[in-house]
């Protein structure tokens, strides 16, 4: 433990970080730094702020704010005012690039003592992170994680703030990950925190890609470049190559990568399909999980999932593939399979007595969407009964192809609000109503509390409700403010309010 602490001592000045990544600091270059920050109103005094480029505004315009709570440097990759005299400036490239070069270094590189396994994928990064962790722990070696739900760091959880966190608050997690006592943790790795060089030059053990499909688009504009995010932490061009890549072998784009990876890299494909190395046949399926039969080069296996849907079943093939990676035994994990409990609003049962069932899921994308309605629909014998609806202020094309997935797996709809941030609803259920298909029955309530109630009240015995797109989420984006809302406490509260009428 004190060689780890000696490793991972945050202690540097900032003439030989610079040095060590490339970068210049003039004159007083060799003052101490407190801490490292890209949000002025996180500045405390001796830190290093680091003025990034974003959506909206540059860090540039709040170099006021950070030197005025105490900021001793400035990095930047753009011209600024004159700063005051007792303020560092130093001037690099790509600003994005310089945090994450030298979070990494300050905070001792710690993701090189980690065994660290990151996840991409538009859909199941969330299930797959968490089962992956419940797979590696064993008494007394606790698993980090870093999710959008969580933070795990051996010896406390935190809420997540963001998926994947930038990286001046990454490395810190990873140094505390150490100090906690874990040797290896999983993450999600999205495409934002890619693009953004949030992981850049993140040394990973395992990097396993899960599916892609249409999501971000406001964002990366195409499929193709939404991929090619996704591919940078397969081939280098993150900055260093995985050793074993765990990929979907029946995804098209997971085909794609296949085909693409350096030579160097280890894969191990899972999926359905004939010649993926995990392979899930006789699949049968029920309203309290699935039975298949495993394919794997430890041999065929039997396996009772708790996970509810086929697509639940790639979920659990992909930990299996990732648990086999890292060199541990996957008969074992078959065997602890049985005490996952699941993830925080991911297909989460609300049970307050009711006779109609309520499932609550963070499906927020077309196919998500399909998969938790198909799986609902295997297992229920009455009408299915759907609440959803689309963000404001992103991808608008999206809206229409949503709606239509709705009115093809469920029975009855209420299209609501789903954060609707700077956007009028109105404005939004117009993209929506483009895909409603003939003969839908279809509801639009604005107020989402109204529409889940509405639901309610139309659900009858062996009916299904499924409360769709914020899953664990315990607020609405409305005109930059978040407030309070969570699906899940709402359902248990009209379901009460319920019995407690009759």
């Amino acid at each position: 433990m004190e060689n780890i602490h000696r490793r991972i001592s945050s202690s540097m000045d900032l003439r030989s970080l610079a040095r060590q990544e490339g970068a210049y600091a003039k004159d007083r270059g060799n003052i101490r730094m407190s801490s490292l920050c890209s949000d002025s109103r996180r500045v405390t005094p001796g830190a290093a702020f680091f003025a990034l480029p974003g959506l909206r505004t540059h860090g540039n315009e709040h170099l006021r704010e950070a030197i005025e709570r105490g900021a001793r440097v400035v990095i930047t990759d753009s011209e600024t005012d004159t700063l005051p005299s007792h303020v560092v400036k130093v001037k690099v490239d790509d600003a994005r690039t310089a945090l994450a070069k030298f979070s990494k270094r300050y905070h001792g590189n710690p993701d090189e003592l980690l065994k660290l396994i990151g996840i991409t994928g538009t859909n199941g990064k969330t299930t797959v992170t968490s089962l992956t962790r419940h797979l590696l722990e064993e008494p007394g070696r606790p698993v980090g994680l870093i999710g959008t739900v969580k933070y795990h760091l051996g010896d406390r959880e935190l809420p997540s703030y963001r998926t994947t966190p930038e990286a001046s608050d990454l490395y810190p997690l990873l140094k505390s990950m150490l100090v906690g006592g874990c040797s290896e943790a999983v993450m999600e790795v999205s495409s934002h925190g890619i693009h953004q060089s949030r992981v850049a030059g993140l040394q990973l053990e395992i990097a396993a890609f899960l599916n892609l499909s249409r999501d971000h688009l406001d964002y990366h504009k195409t499929m193709e470049a939404y991929f090619k995010e996704k591919r940078k932490i397969f081939n280098g061009v993150n900055g260093s190559l995985p050793q074993v890549a765990v990929v979907n072998g029946d995804c098209p784009y997971g085909k794609r990568l296949l085909d693409e990876l350096p030579p160097q890299v280890r894969f191990i494909s899972f999926g359905f399909e004939e010649g993926c190395l995990f392979r899930a046949i006789q699949i049968s399926l029920d309203a309290n999980g699935a039975k298949f039969v495993l394919e794997s080069p430890a041999g065929n296996i039997v396996v009772n999932s708790p996970l509810v849907g086929r697509y639940n079943i790639m979920n659990v093939l992909a930990s299996f593939a990732i648990i086999y990676g890292m060199g541990r035994s996957v008969p074992d994990a078959v065997q602890k399979l049985a005490g996952f409990n699941g993830v925080d609003g991911r297909m989460e049962v609300i049970d307050q007595g009711q006779v109609f069932k309520v499932v609550v899921d963070y499906a927020h994308t077309p196919d998500a969407l399909r998969n938790a309605l198909g799986m609902l629909r295997e297992c229920t014998k009455g009408k299915l009964h759907l609440v959803f609806g689309c963000g404001g202020d992103r991808d608008r094309g999206k809206r229409l192809e949503m709606t239509r997935v709705a009115c093809a797996g469920a029975d009855r709809i209420w299209a609501t609000a789903d954060n609707p941030r700077t956007e009028p609803q109105s404005s939004i259920f117009d993209d929506m109503k483009k895909g409603v298909s003939r003969g839908a029955k279809v509801a639009f309530i604005e107020d989402r509390r109204r529409a889940i109630n509405r639901a309610f009240d139309a659900a009858g015995p062996e009916d299904c409700v499924l409360i769709a797109g914020k899953g664990h989420e315990a607020f609405q984006e409305i005109q930059y403010s978040a407030i309070p809302f969570d699906d899940r406490r709402i359902a248990e509260d009209l379901i009460q309010a319920k019995i407690f009428s009759h």
